[in-house]
């Protein structure tokens, strides 16, 4: 798979001068990296899937792809003031302040779907929100300042280095992320407010895994290594240079595959409560959780929401046996029994799976 540089700069030199904030890498501008740009689209079409634990040598675009896809989702609309960016629409029947009593239309915001950057040393109560000081302070108020939770609703929360968070602050992540749902209850406040968003936790192999408990609890789980293709290395610089000498000119030569890629994804979106699963096929995602000795069910749910989600971004109306084999790996390798006696790789162990039970009549 193929890599790229880390954080793009906000500004860059362009003919000589200083530009404004330059846009992101465009998405479609990705040299490979085939597994963690479909665990993101498909959790982007679908974010009941559960988000992304994505594993690779630093330097390998993590952080760039994830912002680079944020910046590719058409602009959202938001209630003015609101800090969890409430859908005017279709405000969360969780926020006190845009389910309150008024009868007039609320005045909205257009706004870019949200990237939040979880900082590895973030305390809980940053993360979660907590009593505002300064109020209780200055006005002898109990208020309530959101966290990081609240502001990565409707967007992505992005955590580097996941597997060196507490275990206790991952755990309380995933609880969010499966919810949807905050629950705040601390120095005399009790709060619940919306949190849905897309979840993707990035770390270094060399630095060790997350508890087994933990890890499957994510969604999806994406592998990424350094290219060794000579040809593919040398198209990531030339692309790279390109963008850092003026990042305008390229994110325009790209606008057309990032159009294209944007209207895929809404049609994606539209047509994934059409989609069908038939029973036939999730038999045999059964069959391939049982023959694997998948504990729980969790592998399950994921492949068949994950499958869901493939056929609705392939544009079809019905999950097929080839969905399920697409997905099969990025769903299973981090949810398989570990073994200090096997030899067998656990990704050539999915992939022998999958071909004996899809196989099957």
């Amino acid at each position: 798979m193929a890599t790229q540089q880390l954080n793009a700069p906000t500004t860059a030199p362009s003919n000589g001068r200083e530009t404004t904030a330059s846009p992101p890498y465009p998405f479609t501008a990705i040299v490979g990296q085939a597994e963690l740009k479909l665990a993101l689209l498909l959790c982007v079409v679908s974010p009941t899937i559960g988000g992304v634990m994505v594993m690779g040598h630093r330097g390998t675009a993590k952080s760039t792809a994830v912002r680079a896809l944020a910046a590719t989702l058409p602009s959202i609309k938001a209630i003015s003031g609101c800090p969890y960016a409430c859908a005017p629409e279709q405000p969360a029947r969780l926020c006190e302040r845009c389910n309150g009593t008024s009868r007039t239309r609320p005045k909205s915001i257009t706004t870019a779907v949200p990237v939040v950057d979880l900082p590895l040393g973030a305390t809980e109560d940053r993360v979660c929100g907590t009593l505002d000081i300064e109020r209780a302070l200055t006005q002898g108020i109990q208020a309530f300042a959101p966290g990081l939770l609240a502001r990565a609703n409707r967007g992505f929360l992005y955590i580097d280095e996941v597997n060196l968070l507490e275990d206790h602050l991952v755990d309380v992540l995933l609880d969010v992320a499966a919810s949807g749902v905050n629950v705040v209850e601390r120095e005399g406040i009790s709060i619940r407010h919306p949190a849905r968003f897309v979840l993707v936790g990035s770390g270094n192999p060399e630095e060790g895994d997350l508890r087994p408990q933990l890890l499957d609890r994510f969604g999806l789980h994406a592998r990424i290594t350094t290219i060794t293709d000579v040809a593919e290395r040398v198209e990531i610089v030339k692309r790279r240079r390109a963008y850092d000498d003026d990042p305008h000119a390229f994110a325009a030569a790209w606008e057309k595959e990032q159009t294209r890629l944007q209207r895929k994804i809404k049609q994606a979106q539209k047509r994934l409560p059409n989609v069908t699963l038939p029973d036939p096929v999730l038999y045999k995602i059964a069959e391939l959780c049982v023959k694997l000795a998948v504990d729980g069910h969790r592998g399950e749910l994921t492949i068949s929401r994950a499958a869901t989600a493939l056929a609705a971004l392939e544009g079809h109306n019905e999950v097929s046996n080839d969905d399920v084999r697409r997905i099969a790996t990025l769903a299973l390798r981090h949810r398989l029994r570990k073994d200090p006696l096997e030899t067998q790789d656990d990704e050539a162990k999915i992939e022998r799976a999958v071909a004996e039970v899809l196989s099957m009549s």
